[in-house]
């Protein structure tokens, strides 16, 4: 998912345009999520951007996007970007402590 949201609509009220916004993205990374994985790997993670724009973004972590769209919305901006792309990755092996 690589998009540009605007935070403006004419009718649509800006909380509850950032509620449909949070909605999407908890969905997309369901299905991402629910997709079956490569031969070899255990899980999907994911790598993040965010920012006011595709050229300002910076990488986040999964769990910080929420956040980030809040500060948008607190700064005021008119549109962001946000891209989220799956990876599929596999648990390192816990070092036995002695």
């Amino acid at each position: 998912m690589k998009k540009t949201i605007a935070l403006t609509h004419p009718k649509i009220k800006t909380a509850r345009l950032v509620d449909s916004i949070k909605h999407d993205i908890k969905k997309y990374l369901a299905r991402e999520r629910r997709k079956s994985l490569p031969e070899g790997t255990d899980y999907w993670t994911f790598d993040c951007k965010f920012g006011p724009s595709e050229a300002e973004a910076e990488v986040v972590f999964t769990s910080e996007i929420n956040k980030r769209i809040d500060g948008a919305v607190e700064r005021e901006l008119t549109e962001f970007y946000v891209e989220i792309l799956a990876r599929a990755a596999v648990h390192k092996p816990k070092a036995d402590s002695i």
